[in-house]
């Protein structure tokens, strides 16, 4: 079954050329993270492509988010450079709870700008003591009078030092039916942010919640519906995590393939050798399965699928796995070369880390599979 139409290989192609006329200028500038994150979205929505995280109800390329044209874009965008698939992704990510439950006017306010790039989103859930357990979060949301009052933190929360709009997750009464979601312009008084430093350039950080003041109308929706609009909005894209992982590997894999064939050893190229054709062939098996993994749960959301829980987690898992067993053994081919800052492969091998982790660490996306598993008839 191919799971990809002709318009989503021409979209490919069409992404494929605007990171080559785009983002290859810029993959190896070194200007600080904030800055060059925000110069990279503002191309991405000059060229259109931010629109595909949005509906054309609110200035979408599509009448509804097409889950394997993101899958398509994310691919290609990481397959040139991981903060350029980033920024897209997080359009996705941080505005989608908006699309799903927010007020008309919340939608006219943020989609448009977000669909053409002028507006940065996030998505803050996790905190210092919740992570993959949502439902333990303590960031706190009180009714006084006609205002939300927020205190709290939220950790490792993406584009926090530039955001525009962010979908806050909150406790507004216990356990998983207590949670709500609000959305949060720059500037509020009483946020702090705290840069966080990765192993690979990230805007990133700690965002520290004050006695702050949201109107009444910053809910989204109704109130306890929270938990249930950070799964919807997982549930649409996690998968896509898995092909951003697929453009990082195939990077790797078509960048091993170029130096064994140009790099000598013993009088001759070493793809001659066959240990090293035998790495080649275990990357291209992993790449080509785990790409089939996350086309099938694209597909299956696109075809009307309420819930792709389980094949979203499968997919999710594998890819990324798979993608770190693909780059290490690129990085291993290249030799010294392979760990000299700067190089492809050294960056790909810090950039790939953290896709195991975020959006669900792979050892929660096992006990997702195998609690699906377990509760069939």
């Amino acid at each position: 079954m191919a799971f990809l139409e002709p318009r989503h290989h021409e979209l490919a192609e069409r992404v494929r050329a605007f990171a080559d006329e785009a983002l290859a200028p810029i993959e190896h500038e070194e200007e600080g993270v904030d800055e060059l994150a925000v110069r990279i979205l503002a191309r991405l929505g000059e060229a259109k492509i931010t629109s595909y995280a949005v509906p054309a109800a609110y200035g979408g390329a599509l009448e509804k988010l097409d889950v394997r044209s993101i899958c398509v874009i994310r691919e290609t965008l990481a397959h040139r450079m991981g903060l350029a698939d980033f920024m897209f992704a997080m359009q996705g990510l941080g505005s989608h709870p908006i699309y799903l439950a927010g007020s008309e006017e919340q939608k006219q306010r943020w989609l448009p700008k977000v669909a053409r790039g002028e507006a940065v989103a996030a998505f803050a859930l996790t905190e210092p003591e919740a992570g993959s357990d949502a439902g333990a979060l303590a960031c706190r949301a009180r009714r006084v009078g006609d205002k939300w009052v927020i205190d709290g933190r939220k950790r490792f929360i993406s584009n926090s030092t530039i955001f525009d709009v962010m979908t806050l997750f909150a406790r507004t009464g216990e356990g998983s039916r207590g949670v709500s979601a609000f959305v949060v312009p720059k500037d509020t008084p009483g946020i702090r942010v705290q840069v966080q430093e990765t192993i690979c350039p990230h805007p990133l950080g700690e965002v520290i919640f004050e006695d702050v003041r949201l109107p009444a109308d910053a809910l989204l929706g109704q109130e306890g519906i929270g938990f249930r609009l950070a799964l919807a909005t997982l549930d649409v894209f996690r998968a896509t995590v898995g092909a951003a992982a697929l453009g990082m590997a195939q990077r790797a894999q078509d960048e091993a393939v170029r130096h064994v064939k140009s790099r000598r050893q013993f009088g001759a190229p070493l793809a001659e050798l066959q240990g090293v054709q035998f790495l080649l062939a275990d990357n291209e098996a992993e790449l080509q399965a785990a790409r089939l993994l996350v086309h099938r749960a694209a597909w299956m959301k696109d075809a009307g699928a309420e819930r792709i829980t389980q094949e979203a987690a499968i997919a999710k898992m594998v890819a990324t796995e798979n993608a770190q067993r693909v780059i290490d053994r690129a990085l291993q081919l290249h030799g010294g070369l392979g760990v000299l800052k700067g190089t492809p492969v050294e960056r790909l091998y810090r950039e790939i880390r953290a896709l195991r982790i975020y959006e669900g660490a792979t050892e929660v996306q096992k006990a997702v599979i195998a609690r699906g598993l377990l509760s069939r008839k």
